[in-house]
């Protein structure tokens, strides 16, 4: 140790030492670079850093409230078909004309989503939203305290009013806050399954505890309660209602787009009678298809199994198409539908547990992949309007889809439902191949849109 010390020079008195000279310049230029990095970073810098953070936050507060908002708008409408049953003891009549009462209901969910997507496109989605929100809030409200059954009627279709606001308006939001990205699509289709899930249990537990009327009441205060949270969280959009592209992310010919949208509305009432037409009968085709001895139970359970599948392959698809062309994996999915509406006419057992779910899975999958298809050809500015055709096409299809499975099964059983389905779905398949050659066969061109960035 001695020796190592004095082989050191000894340092001269009032002089630094290199080693901490040097030490002393690095700690002074660690110090001075973020002192300068501070202060002499221009501020528009530092605004723009924080204003790009501050829409990342609003972006995903408006995407969550989406989501929410989604399941919200499917469980209010489970709501009455549930309470309905405890209503038979209560006014003492019988299933079949009371559930007469959310006729309107369900015409209204289907027809005003027309004006609600035209005045979310010319006003504000924002405002539009929170519409909704409050909306069904104050219609499950007059349900609750409806003192009559013609007034429960109009408290209903009310209901159905505000919630035909959600997807048009919703839609269009949604597509614009992710540019259409397939996950956060496919994200929010599960939570709209979720809604339609748990509003029967939900519905049954809160009027075995607080009456049919308790079950209005609770989901009446938590959509009041989370429309005045939206207002609160999610910032004003008025001033971006003008500034919105009316130009489509791909611009199609003019005879090719007319084409386009016209066989969209094929497409949308061809998807809508299928999927309100194996929503409606599957629970009864298992039951008479399965074979005898099968409980109750065991045939809502597997019901339920075949509709968690189109949850698990709407999120799958989802992340697909997001690798995949739209419009290509929107025909591969079509006739995946059509290949297991064909399966099902003949399979028994457990085989046709297999069909149905290969049909759910399609149905579910097609819902998010044709979203992301109109949202390639559409322009902001229009894209509420579109949805809203789109849905209101869709929804209408519901009021067909009862008539026609009563009318068919009482001449063929349910045999002849699923030849009718295997039809519906060759339309539908044929609809969305035609959309593909019309969209590879035209001389599209790529909208471009123009930097925001002022020129210095």
């Amino acid at each position: 140790m001695r020796g190592a010390n004095a082989r050191r020079p000894r340092a001269v008195a009032g002089e630094p030492q290199p080693q901490r000279l040097a030490g002393r310049r690095l700690a002074r230029v660690r110090i001075a670079l973020p002192l300068a990095g501070r202060f002499l970073m221009p501020p528009t810098d530092r605004r723009d850093s924080d204003g790009a953070s501050h829409a990342v936050q609003q972006t995903r507060r408006t995407i969550g409230f989406l989501n929410v908002a989604h399941g919200i708008d499917h469980f209010v409408l489970g709501i009455f078909p549930t309470v309905v049953i405890g209503l038979e003891v209560v006014y003492q009549r019988p299933y079949s004309e009371l559930i007469v009462l959310s006729t309107a209901m369900f015409v209204a969910f289907g027809l005003f989503s027309l004006p609600a997507g035209w005045i979310a496109d010319r006003f504000s989605r924002r405002v539009m939203m929170a519409v909704f929100f409050i909306g069904c809030g104050l219609s499950l409200v007059g349900c609750a305290v409806a003192p009559t059954l013609p007034m429960l009627a109009v408290a209903l279709f009310m209901l159905g009013v505000f919630a035909a606001i959600y997807h048009p308006v919703g839609m269009a939001m949604l597509i614009q806050a992710s540019n259409a990205r397939g996950r956060t699509l496919a994200f929010n289709g599960v939570c709209g399954n979720l809604g339609v899930a748990l509003a029967s249990g939900v519905t049954a537990v809160l009027a075995s505890w607080l009456g049919w009327r308790g079950a209005f009441w609770v989901p009446a205060l938590v959509c009041v309660a989370i429309g005045i949270a939206y207002l609160a969280m999610v910032a004003d959009d008025r001033h971006e209602t003008a500034s919105r592209t009316r130009v489509a992310e791909i611009v199609l010919p003019r005879a090719a787009a007319i084409t386009f949208f016209s066989l969209y509305t094929i497409i949308s009432f061809c998807g809508g009678l299928t999927f309100n037409t194996i929503v409606v009968a599957l629970p009864k085709i298992v039951d008479e298809r399965l074979g005898g001895g099968v409980a109750l139970a065991a045939v809502g359970g597997l019901a339920t199994a075949v509709f968690l599948c189109g949850a698990v392959a709407q999120l799958v698809i989802g992340r697909v198409a997001e690798k995949v062309a739209p419009h290509i994996l929107f025909a591969v999915v079509v006739a995946i539908l059509f290949a297991g509406a064909a399966w099902a006419v003949r399979a028994e057992g457990m085989l046709l547990i297999a069909a149905l779910a290969v049909v759910m899975a399609a149905l579910y999958g097609q819902v998010t992949v044709g979203d992301m298809v109109i949202a390639r050809y559409t322009a902001d500015a229009w894209r509420g309007r579109v949805y809203a055709v789109r849905y209101f096409l869709s929804f209408a299809s519901s009021g067909v889809a009862v008539p026609v499975i009563a009318l068919l099964h009482a001449r063929g059983g349910f045999d002849l439902v699923l030849v009718a389905l295997v039809a519906v779905s060759a339309v539908f398949l044929a609809a969305v191949l035609g959309l593909v050659a019309v969209v590879t066969l035209a001389t599209p061109r790529l909208h471009v849109a123009a930097d925001p960035t002022p020129a210095e």
